[in-house]
């Protein structure tokens, strides 16, 4: 079963084409010798028929988006398709773009030290990319000089404030270590500008970024250290011409994040939430104005921690994910009113992210259960609404020896605590069990599939699983959440992790 899991086909990110008919798929799968994971783009049309592969070989092509003329482009780490030969282009992503009239891709940035993220502007030619830059070295000496200081390494770190490490690497152990720039190009890779030529560690953490329809704006959350010395996030408006930039959504312990542009290219959504000791933080919906940057709050009746995912295409609602009783649903948020409406069915439950509006009004994304590895789909922007998965590019068939089962106990308070519980299908007697705590401590174990911490592995050598969502569980109110804050860690959610236990 753990071969089987490796080896299957992950869906990881998606992009409509610019008529809607079809979508640029991204999916990883294992190398021909098994031993590290490639990935290759996906044509798969939107009414259903069948899907077909555009990319191949062994180098890693992700993140696709089309450029307004139809062609897609997308990173990877592939070989130059020039003369001179680069031993270490594995190493680093670049833009590639197969033209819209088919043939090979071709090459469209070549940033020394590779391109994090991008995106093209929706209705100019416009092409603006997230890339990491050495701080006092000349553009055409970047490749070698990181080269020369990765032969020499140091064991010594030295940090002057936070955070010094993300995930699995240190962030900026000097002043002259690569930080990440916002630079533009023209839609064809030419025509360099470096939009933020004396950037710090202002992008040093995950920076999300949008660019404005008319390619004239870049908006890309901006990091500080807060008052309470966490970090605080705002948003950067930056002026593609003059390279002028101006912050907004910035605030006292604050976080402001996940920029998109409005059609219009008027208003900004972001998510907004505050930092206090005292009340646990609550993202929200919010909407900036450009040209003044004020900032309004929107459907703040909705207790749910949403995901923003798109436009509608007049911009008179926005389309979201948000976290609900232990599911990710599609929601549309009325941005003048406030009021919000669920689109996907309570029935199919399941776990929805990378939403985009289609031209016809449909919403595509990805898609997952416990029982179904991510795929693409759509479905109708109306109310109770069942999604369509497109095409089943993982290879795994929905197992039938497996039964799920979505339960409550009530806790020591009083409070209902909701759970899920996996088995092997009709399984006799008392079976080993496993307790499965979600971390966080604050997040949600949701109907979703999850490639790291997969209960199927689990339950395939016989095991039931209980996956509770204790206090501090988003998607069940921010009271709810609240349950934790304070440093009561172990108070009431392991109270409720072991009025879980008792009842399984």
């Amino acid at each position: 079963m753990v071969e089987q899991h490796i080896a299957l086909k992950r869906v990881s990110t998606i992009a409509p084409s610019p008529d809607g008919a079809w979508l640029a798929v991204a999916v990883q799968r294992l190398d021909r010798d098994g031993a590290k994971y490639a990935s290759d783009i996906w044509k798969v049309p939107t009414d259903g028929s069948d899907a077909t592969q555009l990319t191949r070989g062994d180098s890693k092509d992700t993140a696709p988006s089309f450029r307004r003329d139809g062609a897609l482009a997308f990173l990877s780490n592939r070989e130059p398709n020039e003369v001179k030969p680069d031993e270490d282009a594995d190493k680093r992503t670049q833009v590639w773009l197969l033209p819209a009239a088919g043939g090979e891709p071709q090459q469209l940035t070549d940033e020394p030290l590779g391109v994090d993220s991008f995106k093209f502007a929706k209705k100019a030619d416009r092409l603006i990319v997230l890339a990491s830059v050495l701080d006092g070295v000349d553009h055409d000496k970047q490749r070698e000089t990181a080269k020369d200081r990765d032969k020499k390494g140091s064991s010594a770190r030295h940090f002057r404030s936070q955070p010094v490490r993300h995930w699995d690497h240190w962030l900026h152990e000097n002043d002259n270590m690569a930080n990440t720039h916002v630079i533009a190009y023209s839609p064809d890779g030419k025509n360099r500008i470096d939009l933020t030529p004396d950037t710090k560690r202002e992008m040093s953490v995950e920076p999300e970024f949008d660019v404005s329809p008319a390619g004239t704006q870049v908006a890309v959350t901006w990091q500080s250290t807060g008052d309470d010395r966490e970090t605080d996030t705002a948003i950067a408006l930056i002026d593609v011409e003059s390279k002028d930039m101006r912050i907004v959504g910035a605030a006292t312990n604050s976080n402001t994040e996940s920029p998109l542009y409005a059609p219009d290219g008027k208003t900004l959504a972001v998510i907004h939430m505050t930092r206090s000791p005292k009340v646990v933080f609550r993202p929200t919906l919010a909407l900036i104005d450009v040209t003044s940057g004020s900032m309004r709050q929107i459907a703040q009746e909705f207790d749910a921690w949403p995901h923003i995912g798109d436009w509608s295409a007049d911009g008179t609602r926005l389309i979201v994910g948000a976290d609900v009783a232990g599911h990710v649903p599609v929601f549309a948020v009325d941005v003048a009113t406030g009021k919000v409406e669920r689109i996907t069915h309570a029935r199919e439950g399941g776990g929805h992210s990378d939403l985009s509006v289609l031209p016809d009004g449909r919403i595509a994304g990805i898609r997952s259960t416990f029982l179904e590895p991510p795929e693409a789909f759509v479905v109708t922007a109306k109310p109770a609404s069942p999604p369509q998965t497109l095409a089943r590019l993982s290879s795994f068939d929905h197992p039938d020896w497996v039964e799920v089962e979505n339960r409550t106990a009530k806790s020591t308070d009083g409070v209902e605590v909701q759970y899920f519980v996996m088995k092997p299908k009709n399984a006799q007697g008392r079976l080993p069990t496993l307790v499965w705590i979600h971390g966080g401590p604050i997040g949600m174990t949701a109907d979703a599939w999850h490639w790291r911490w997969n209960p199927l592995l689990a339950v395939a050598q016989g095991y039931a699983v209980a996956q509770p969502n204790p206090r501090g569980s988003t998607g069940f109110g921010q009271p709810f959440v609240q349950g934790i804050w304070g440093n009561v860690w172990g108070d009431q959610c392991y109270k409720d992790l072991m009025a879980v236990t008792d009842a399984v």
